[in-house]
């Protein structure tokens, strides 16, 4: 027998990102953004297979990709470098080099919102003369004029969906994460969806399912997401279908048939249902991946789905009927079969005030078990670590860590209450679930004070800096993957359409500075004495660079062990595969250089 060496960190890395797709309306082109060759670019398969091909050459993060229903264009949004200034691009159908179709300064943002029947109009939005609520626009693509429809005020207002006939609006305005309000705007009368836009809720995700009804998801009045209406003709507002337990997350409507397909969230994964409107009939799905990311409906109404699992990464599927589906793409981890990999257990456990606490704890195969755990906090921190394929999970089991992943309060997908405990409350509550969760891994003999390793990016690089800084005994060593290291630097450097949510989210550095003082990691500096890696998007928006500079700085003063790795080309996360490999290459060589 040839003996073969145990995979490399580079195999686990090979894998692609899918992070949107798009279906022309007679099926026969399939277009992705993928990094598929290195660097993020528009892939495309004729249908129904050919082998994916390079169909636009930009190599940079795409947010959107619209066929207009002729088949005689493309429209796509692009970056530059991760600094998520997304601006309008237009390509053939036979696909080639993206050209400007809607773009401007550098640092403006210009976001598609949605295409005419005919292809004629262009309706999006813009942060060009209100960087702080954007403004929405119509460009007539054969005349070339530009009409503002839409002054954003209050708050940060983005334009959610258009009627059929184009003379109805629906806007979202958004508060916070968990206060979003929709209001349909006709001529120059406005109505709001949901009857109190002073409470506090969501509605968002609208379509219109004919010129004088809206249908759309809210947690208006309920602790989980469902589906509601918006009658135009009565201007009434009523609830049309919940899902016990569950929130609804997203809905698309095939107008041909009257049927909805909707995905709802409960924990660690997703569900798929389908839900005729006309006879109220609803169907779970049977879902080939545990975590749905992107979900779209072709004329014929073929469902297409992009997903993944933990075990399996982005791949698209198709199904005719929501039960048996096809799989469209072969992304796989080089070299490892899904058998080589680990599957999560879903764990709970009651943290400092009662409250239970979910979390994925992934083990180690016990060829490769080194005796050493990874404790993950994840980002956000309005969101969660779901069943759902990291290259870096399982590089780093296939090298012996456990990891630990708990749902802190805050997290998404255990109901609006538990997700709203986050907001005001980032240093505190969050925390100690932390804390909690370390303390369940030592009581069930997972690992020890000895063998537990600090690990987290975004949010989570900030929850790892502070449990660095105010419980250092826990841990051998820390990696902070551009975490906020100050709430008050961090507070006045976001980008200018996140700051009207900041105060529901965050707080006032003013009001609210005994407690940003408090949750800043940098009040902990004395306490930060273990080794720690930072790591840092030098184009990153949402936690710039200053955030990592600062603290970096300020523990080298003080003779502290920091290492720095900062990638000039990249935002908030790591779309070049290259640059990817040099990130988690360099956190397992500062984790192994640790252990002992």
């Amino acid at each position: 027998m040839i003996p073969f060496a145990k995979p490399t960190v580079e195999q686990f890395f090979r894998t692609y990102t899918i992070t949107n797709f798009a279906v022309n309306n007679d099926e026969t082109k399939l277009i992705f953004n993928t990094n598929l060759n290195g660097k993020m670019n528009l892939w495309a398969v004729d249908l129904p297979g050919s082998f994916p091909y390079l169909f636009a050459h930009r190599d940079e993060s795409c947010n959107f990709i619209k066929f207009d229903a002729e088949n005689q264009y493309v429209l796509a949004g692009f970056d530059n470098d991760g600094d998520e200034n997304y601006q309008i691009y237009s390509i053939p159908f036979e696909g080639g080099l993206p050209q400007p179709l809607i773009t401007g300064e550098s640092s403006e943002k210009f976001y598609f919102s949605h295409l005419s029947d005919d292809g004629k109009r262009l309706y999006y939005v813009t942060s060009l003369d209100n960087p702080m609520y954007l403004n929405t626009h119509m460009r007539n693509l054969e005349s070339g004029i530009d009409t503002l429809l839409h002054i954003g005020e209050t708050s940060t207002t983005e334009l959610a969906a258009v009627s059929d006939d184009e003379k109805a609006f629906v806007y979202s305005q958004a508060f916070a994460n968990t206060y979003v309000v929709s209001f349909v705007k006709i001529g120059e009368d406005t109505f709001t969806l949901t009857p109190d836009a002073s409470k506090v809720h969501v509605a968002g995700d609208p379509v219109f399912t004919d010129d004088n009804t809206i249908h759309f998801v809210t947690d208006y009045e309920s602790d989980h997401t469902y589906i509601a209406k918006f009658d135009l003709s009565t201007k009434s507002f009523s609830k049309v279908l919940e899902v016990e337990g569950e929130s609804v997350q997203t809905i698309k409507f095939n107008k041909d048939n009257g049927e909805f397909y909707f995905i709802t969230s409960k924990g660690v994964a997703d569900k798929l249902y389908r839900y005729h409107l006309g006879v109220g009939k609803l169907a779970e799905s049977t879902l080939p991946v545990d975590v749905i990311d992107q979900v779209r409906f072709a004329k014929s109404g073929n469902l297409y789905i992009l997903g993944r699992s933990a075990t399996v990464p982005h791949n698209i599927f198709k199904s005719t009927d929501g039960q048996e589906w096809e799989q469209l793409t072969e992304n796989r981890v080089l070299g490892v079969s899904q058998d080589g990999m680990v599957e999560p257990e879903v764990v709970s456990y009651n943290s400092f005030d009662g409250l239970d606490i979910e979390a994925l704890l992934f083990k180690a195969k016990e060829e490769h078990a080194n005796g050493y755990t990874i404790f993950w906090p994840h980002g956000g921190p309005q969101s969660s670590e779901r069943k759902m394929f990291r290259s870096m999970f399982q590089c780093f089991l296939n090298r012996g860590y456990n990891i630990f992943a708990p749902n802190f309060r805050g997290s998404t997908g255990y109901g609006s209450e538990f997700t709203k405990m986050v907001e005001q409350d980032w240093g505190e509550g969050p925390r100690l679930d932390c804390l909690a969760g370390i303390d369940w891994l030592f009581d069930n003999g997972i690992t020890d004070r000895d063998r537990l390793f600090l690990v987290g990016g975004s949010y989570g690089g900030y929850m790892a800096l502070l449990l660095h800084g105010r419980h250092a005994e826990y841990f051998k060593a820390v990696v902070d993957i551009f975490g906020v290291s100050d709430l008050f630097t961090f507070v006045n450097s976001v980008p200018a359409h996140w700051k009207p949510i900041m105060d529901r989210w965050l707080g006032d550095p003013e009001r609210d500075k005994e407690r940003f003082v408090k949750d800043s990691p940098v009040t902990y500096l004395d306490g930060m004495v273990k080794p720690m890696l930072v790591i840092q998007g030098a184009k990153d928006p949402r936690v710039v660079k200053k955030e990592s500079d600062q603290i970096v700085a300020k523990l080298t003063e003080l003779g502290r062990d920091v290492e720095y790795l900062v990638l000039d080309d990249e935002g908030h996360g790591f779309s070049k595969k290259e640059n990817e490999i040099t990130v988690y290459s360099r956190m397992l060589e500062f984790l192994e250089k640790h252990q002992k």
